[in-house]
């Protein structure tokens, strides 16, 4: 079993920066691929980012590749996105989630675990 809980939301204006990050309970988290989503009022959790267990494939949505940055600390248990350049639309809750087969989907369906989401407000 494994525990997501993100941190690091808030309000920012266009243009500003903020790094969420995600700490994982459980002894296997080095072996997950892991993500961030998110999910704007009224539309679908769409994928934004991930990175796979030893960090050599990492991808990005189109939406947000150059602007963001999905990293990890295996040792700490915890995985990071950097977000530069924050737009209006990037306003949303924001998920993590790990990938226990390590497949590395842009399907919210293949995670196995889902923290409780952290609210990112960019305000214009």
């Amino acid at each position: 079993q494994v525990q997501l809980v993100e941190s690091g939301g808030g309000l920012v204006q266009a243009g500003g920066s903020l790094r969420l990050s995600c700490a994982a309970s459980g002894r296997t988290f080095s072996s997950y691929t892991m993500a961030w989503f998110r999910q704007a009022p009224g539309k679908e959790r769409e994928f934004v980012a991930a990175i796979s267990w030893n960090r050599d494939i990492t991808y990005y949505a189109d939406s947000v590749k150059g602007r963001f940055t999905i990293s990890r600390d295996n040792a700490k248990k915890t995985a990071y996105l950097q977000m530069n350049s924050l737009k209006p639309e990037d306003t949303a809750v924001y998920y993590c989630a790990a990938d226990q087969a390590g497949l590395g989907s842009r399907k919210p369906a293949t995670y196995d675990y889902w923290g409780q989401g952290t609210q990112v407000t960019v305000s214009s």
